[in-house]
């Protein structure tokens, strides 16, 4: 080889490893949340990677409009990454799911609160992707909610940003 074809050899692999390092985690990306018992999507979300945390805010919801405020919500809670008052923020467009790390493994994150804004409360959580194939049948996001060794699990469906902000 040439001198310019192992330049060129060279860079492609450069572009190649930066391209997989930088690679989003399967489980950021846009989500419906769906209720256990009727089937029906409650919100759509949308889940990123922030200075090596993750976090999820609603982008829309079947029961809230953007003018809705999380009046449920207490003023404040521990490690809310956003400054102001809860209680005062819109359900739409802010963060409810915060502070998560990875948990070892792609698509696993541990440690982090989730909050309800309707009903106020906060919980532990834990996410965790699972890929389409087998038990799931389109790519899911299991969205752990905790107190102490007890929770309950939410399976969402993964979504395009048009259908997460279309939730009414």
């Amino acid at each position: 080889m040439n001198r310019k074809m192992v330049k060129v050899f060279f860079v492609l692999i450069f572009i190649m490893v930066c391209g997989i390092c930088f690679a989003a985690d399967p489980a950021e990306g846009f989500w419906l949340s769906v209720d256990e018992k009727t089937g029906k999507v409650t919100a759509g979300w949308q889940i990123y990677v922030q200075s090596g945390k993750l976090f999820g805010k609603i982008l829309s919801a079947a029961d809230a409009t953007p003018a809705d405020k999380a009046t449920a919500c207490k003023d404040s809670y521990s490690g809310y990454p956003t400054a102001g008052k809860v209680s005062e923020m819109p359900i739409i467009g802010s963060i409810w799911i915060f502070g998560l790390v990875p948990d070892g493994k792609e698509g696993q994150w541990k440690g982090g609160n989730v909050i309800d804004p309707g009903e106020g409360k906060m919980y532990g959580c834990k996410i965790t992707f699972h890929a389409a194939g087998g038990k799931y049948n389109v790519d899911t996001l299991e969205m752990r909610g905790t107190i102490g060794p007890l929770g309950r699990s939410q399976f969402w469906r993964k979504a395009t940003e048009a259908q997460a902000r279309g939730v009414r």
